[in-house]
């Protein structure tokens, strides 16, 4: 059961493992793009691919949709960045239901543990399966993997780095379980335990009152989607710029006072207000394709020397 890319590799594993998907559980087409056309998900295109059974409910609680697992008889169920599940649903395999979440549970539990783990400055995350209960993420863990985070590293990055690794976590759980050589083991939560809740537009809006490196570490962990944003004024009109690569300025007698642009020829610099600077490299006017701060700053022309920050709640 899975919709996002993040869940084909552990799909095509388990395929060429020899293992029999008895069906693909994943949303029903939806338009998408300038024409909106009716768009399959990810895990539906490598399912068509590797010629297995699809199921496409509207509704997970629906009799119809239980029904037709009923007829299925799984073994086990696996889910990978899908919907919640009603209880007779997660319920019905012998074996249980297992998911893979993208963190070390039970830290980051939520619908963004990758963003969220990059936003508050970790170097180090990692993947879960865990067996599916009535509360979301909370289930007995199975197994866990570490995952190291590299000071520049954005949460597209990471993405991919636990694409490979993800699948051979669920191959490995699925044998553990299989063999009998997995002891789930229940949830240990402390005061330390941080959340990863869904992320909304007013989300990503750039608090500049922060310091460079919680800027920096909020702008890649938001890169390259949603991307975090800012406004600029330019010859007094606002423009919504998203920011996709930035660095922490290093130099001292580089940093702008707070709140401040500096131009430079491939970078601009950003006082923040606690201290520090950052320096933006890659970024995405509104309505328009990402691009490098050079080619950002050629477009404006001369009327770059009235770029200014406007700071907004």
């Amino acid at each position: 059961m899975g919709t996002a890319e993040f869940a084909v590799p552990g799909l095509k594993k388990l395929v060429s493992a020899g293992y029999n998907v008895a069906a693909v559980v994943t949303t029903p087409d939806k338009p998408a793009g300038r024409g909106l056309k009716l768009q399959s998900s990810p895990v539906k295109k490598a399912a068509l691919e590797l010629r297995l059974p699809i199921l496409e409910p509207t509704h997970l609680k629906s009799d119809d949709f239980f029904n037709q697992l009923k007829a299925i008889k799984p073994d086990i169920q696996i889910v990978v960045a899908f919907k919640k599940l009603p209880d007779r649903i997660w319920k019905l395999p012998p074996l249980g239901t297992f998911n893979l979440h993208a963190s070390l549970l039970p830290m980051y539990r939520g619908a963004a543990p990758i963003n969220w783990a990059i936003i508050h400055g970790e170097v180090e995350t990692g993947l879960t399966t865990f067996f599916i209960n009535d509360k979301i993420d909370e289930g007995n863990i199975l197994l866990q993997s570490r995952i190291p985070i590299s000071d520049d590293m954005t949460a597209g990055q990471l993405h991919d780095a636990m694409l490979e690794p993800g699948a051979d976590l669920i191959l490995r759980t699925l044998e553990g379980i299989l063999d009998g050589s997995i002891q789930p083991k229940k949830q240990e939560v402390s005061d330390s335990v941080k959340p990863a809740p869904k992320i909304f537009r007013q989300t990503c809006l750039i608090d500049w009152n922060k310091t460079a490196f919680e800027i920096h570490n909020f702008a890649r962990g938001l890169s390259p989607y949603p991307g975090a944003y800012t406004h600029f004024e330019i010859l007094g009109k606002s423009m919504t710029i998203k920011i996709l690569k930035t660095r922490v300025v290093e130099n001292p007698h580089d940093i702008p006072p707070p709140f401040h642009i500096h131009i430079l020829k491939k970078s601009l610099l950003i006082g923040c207000g606690q201290g520090g600077a950052i320096a933006v490299e890659r970024v995405m006017p509104e309505g328009k394709i990402e691009m490098t701060v050079s080619d950002f700053i050629n477009g404006l022309s001369n009327s770059s020397k009235s770029l200014r920050l406007l700071l907004r709640k």
